[in-house]
């Protein structure tokens, strides 16, 4: 989870160094991780950042996206991301549960919030867009598989490496989390479009660099089994009481298990029982 002591930094911040420009997938969840971030590409290049992507509108995506405009770099986000942050931004009307990603930041990171803001993306798309940066000769892709993990999920593929920047899409080494915006059902339809890439090298939205065969395993195989569990309980006219002692022994030696197993199970039975009238 994203505490004071890691700065914020509980997710994966990636960048691409194209032929005359750098493209950085995540801004970060403050700014002075995001200008951690660029200390560190300058280690490698002094190309420019032309453009930051943001994988969806959770904190540690957007939180960072001051910094970079300050730099001159495109913010670049999905359509219902932009609307995110402008609720963010603009909260009448909205319920407080969809609110305060910039307070909790604060509050949680205090000093290492200096400087934070939200912002709202230079420009968004819906289902597909190419970068004008090119990576070994063809241009930087970024896609967007559908409702999954969040409804705004990007992903980034490099057709030249086969290489591909998941985003929440796909996890690595430890439990996924189930979000009240989760699709559990849609992700699973929508994941075949990853595998229809056959990329090489996935570097997923947590955990380490990867294949498809790892991620599928943190992803598909953990979804299957729980929407499975839940969708059983449901037919058979069970409770959230039997949702809670869903067994999920198999997954204990995964990271985060002890924070997220149990509200999981929580989390999906009410989507699916809500879904089910």
């Amino acid at each position: 989870p994203s505490t004071y002591q890691n700065a914020g930094h509980n997710n994966n911040l990636s960048f691409v160094i194209g032929e005359k420009s750098v493209v950085a997938f995540n801004a970060g969840g403050s700014y002075l991780l995001a200008e951690a971030m660029h200390e560190e590409i300058r280690k490698i290049t002094h190309l420019p950042v032309s453009h930051v992507v943001l994988e969806n509108a959770q904190g540690h995506a957007i939180l960072g996206a001051s910094y970079w405009k300050e730099q001159g770099a495109k913010i670049i986000a999905h359509s219902h991301t932009a609307e995110l942050i402008e609720q963010e931004l603009h909260p009448e009307g909205v319920s407080e549960e969809e609110l305060g990603i910039l307070a909790r930041a604060q509050n949680r990171l205090r000093d290492k919030a200096h400087r934070t803001k939200v912002v709202m993306p230079d420009e968004t798309f819906s289902d597909a867009m190419t970068l004008p940066v090119t990576f070994q000769g063809q241009p930087v892709e970024l896609l967007h598989f559908g409702p999954a993990h969040s409804p705004d999920d990007i992903q980034l593929w490099l057709p030249a490496a086969r290489l591909i920047i998941t985003g929440d899409f796909a996890f690595n080494e430890r439990m996924l989390p189930i979000l009240d915006h989760t699709d559990a059902p849609s992700w699973l339809e929508n994941w075949p479009k990853l595998e229809a890439l056959e990329p090489a090298v996935v570097i997923p939205g947590h955990g380490d660099v990867t294949d498809m065969v790892t991620v599928r395993h943190f992803t598909v195989d953990y979804l299957e089994y729980l929407l499975g569990e839940v969708d059983r309980i449901l037919d058979e006219g069970g409770s959230l009481l039997d949702a809670y002692a869903i067994d999920q022994s198999q997954f204990k030696q995964w990271k985060t298990f002890r924070e997220l197993a149990v509200l999981n199970a929580e989390g999906l039975f009410r989507i699916q029982e809500i879904n089910s009238f």
